[in-house]
């Protein structure tokens, strides 16, 4: 889908990007620019700057960039029509194109919603027909979901047949492109296309607006896959949906509950937990962060209690660590079998066995983060043992180092010598150390990225990584250059971009250059649709920093003879080559001094 470029010069030049961006981060002036804390990753000390006369944001900290567009793909997870739209929208313009595939692909996303809905229609009915008796049958018999809440998450059936879902949607106007798309069919080797669910009991994925992204399923065997979901489109991205957050969005209970498993989702529903979400089996992403941060401030993890169950739940305390959301972990205990050995049991398997009542007194006692980490760590030794007390009190007091109040600090240093029986004041002195020992060693590391520069000079992203260095900060400097003012290209008719070392660089140079040439304004938000997020990242890194005018000139030269020095070199493969560069080279050093 191609959005006009003269609609999207006009839609950015009417954007601000300090009013974009203080829609969603409250921003204080400093110096030349404005800063906050970053959206994208969670910190307590701002390192996001927004510079509204390049209109562009970047982060120092994670080193995401770009306009108003870019920002708001990323704080909404939209795709880039989506974003233009959106904006342009809240500007009263109306988005034209110069493409016919606009409006087809406007309309194929509509269209796959409602078939979404109509096929979560289908699957729904096939639990009142013969073919799907064994899945409604698992629902109600091996799940125990009552009738109520499998109509409220609108459980259904895929038949035990190849075609039934296509058959159907044929009917009602389909075709297998459709289905294609929407991820429900399959397309062969031989050309022909199936039903991509057979045989599985149903879960239709419903966003916060109430439409059908989606849809995962689930067998009722020991057959796998086990889980199998709508693959990633447009409108299903995993790493951003929550599965039940269009119930628990409404809850009037104070924290929300995460889970695993999406049958873990509705069985607590079901026993009145209706603040229950679950990833859809991926680890807790930032995406999910920012989504949760918008609907609680108090968030209870409740994994399984196995060692995958305990270092989701490390990870999750680490992603969770800087937001704006507390966290409690809740511990399931595990039960005894018929073999009489103890066995994992998630949420669902627990209120089925042990009932609402005893999972209520769970989240009662549900343990914060520290206390969730310092039991972790407890139950790795005896403490009969001295050895044993002594390795646990360093590892106790590594974590409690960690944690920024010092009330926080003393409290569990207290906790932690009465459990080992030594003094509190002897824990505190351990705490102390291993911190200065932390700030010793951060302080190390950031002098040895300050020796390396090399390695900052690099893009983040490895496959952006420069074979040149001295090439590539010199055509930086050439893009700071114009886009402080175009008409610096005059001079620059010598310098193609066949001469660039990175072919990220050379491309921005041309887009820009030919901008220039078109009588187009010349800013970086202008090239959004024509690179990726990683490229965004690294070109709003390199022209973040400041060019002064009054040196813009002699930067210009500089960094063109370095660039022309530098292709020369790899084209040496004659004395007159050789002769060539050394007049290159004396003529810059010349220029120089």
């Amino acid at each position: 889908m191609a959005i006009p470029e003269s609609f999207l010069d006009d839609l950015n030049s009417r954007l601000n990007i300090v009013d974009v961006v203080s829609a969603y981060v409250p921003l204080n002036k400093k110096g030349g620019n404005f800063w906050g804390l970053c959206p994208f990753h969670h910190e307590k000390t701002p390192s996001f700057s927004v510079n509204e006369s390049k209109q562009i944001f970047h982060c120092f900290g994670c080193g995401k960039g770009g306009g108003a567009i870019r920002f708001v793909m990323e704080m909404d997870s939209l795709s880039f029509p989506e974003a233009v739209h959106k904006l342009a929208e809240q500007e009263g313009m109306e988005v034209p194109s110069d493409d016919p595939g606009d409006g087809a692909w406007r309309e194929r996303r509509r269209r796959v919603l409602e078939l979404n809905r109509e096929a979560a229609r289908f699957y729904r009915s096939m639990l009142m027909d013969p073919r799907g008796a064994a899945v409604a049958a698992y629902i109600r018999e091996e799940r125990r979901i009552a009738p109520k809440f499998s109509a409220r998450f609108g459980l259904g059936a895929a038949p035990d047949a190849w075609d039934s879902l296509i058959l159907a949607m044929r009917d009602k106007g389909y075709d297998k492109a459709d289905l294609i798309d929407a991820g429900l069919a399959v397309a062969g080797k031989g050309g022909g296309v199936y039903d991509k669910y057979r045989n599985r009991l149903m879960l239709p994925v419903i966003d916060v607006r109430g439409d059908v992204i989606g849809f995962t399923s689930r067998v009722m065997d020991d057959s796998t896959p086990k889980y199998l979901n709508t693959p990633e489109t447009a409108i299903f991205k995993k790493r951003s949906i929550l599965y039940g957050l269009n119930y628990a969005k409404n809850t009037k209970r104070a924290n929300f509950i995460l889970v695993e498993g999406n049958i873990d989702v509705i069985t607590l529903h079901q026993a009145g937990f209706d603040n229950t979400v679950a990833t859809m089996g991926t680890a807790l992403t930032e995406e999910h962060v920012r989504l949760l941060e918008h609907y609680t401030k108090e968030l209870v993890l409740c994994y399984d209690n196995d060692n995958a169950g305990e270092d989701a739940t490390q990870r999750a305390i680490g992603l969770l660590k800087n937001s704006e959301v507390s966290v409690k972990v809740l511990r399931l205990p595990r039960r005894q079998a018929s073999d009489g050995q103890l066995v994992k049991q998630d949420a669902d398997d627990f209120i089925k066995n042990a009932g609402p009542q005893a999972f209520q007194d769970l989240m009662e006692q549900s343990a914060n983060s520290a206390e969730y980490r310092l039991s972790v760590v407890r139950a790795g030794f005896d403490l009969t043992r001295d050895d044993q007390r002594t390795q646990y009190l360093l590892a106790s007091a590594g974590v409690i180092s960690s944690l920024p109040s010092p009330i926080e600090r003393e409290i569990y240093a207290g906790r932690c010598a009465e459990a080992a029986g030594v003094s509190r004041e002897a824990v505190l002195q351990e705490v102390e150390r291993q911190r200065k020992k932390q700030g010793w060693q951060a302080k190390k590391q950031e002098e040895r990225r300050n020796l390396t520069p090399v390695r900052q000079l690099q893009p983040r992203d490895r496959g952006l990584r420069y074979q040149n260095i001295r090439s590539a900060r010199a055509e930086e400097g050439i893009l700071r250059v114009v886009l402080l003012d175009g008409e610096y290209f005059r001079q620059l008719d010598d310098l193609p971009e066949s001469s660039f070392s990175s072919p990220l660089l050379g491309r921005a140079y041309s887009s820009l250059r030919r901008r220039w040439e078109e009588g187009k304004s010349v800013t970086l938000p202008a090239l959004e649709g024509q690179f990726t997020p990683e490229e965004l990242d690294q070109l709003t890194a390199a022209i973040q920093q400041p060019q002064a005018r009054n040196t813009a000139q002699a930067a210009l030269e500089d960094c063109k003879q370095t660039i022309l020095a530098e292709h020369r070199k790899g084209d040496i493969h004659s004395a007159e080559d050789l002769n060539g560069l050394r007049q290159a080279l004396k003529q810059k050093k010349g220029f120089g001094g």
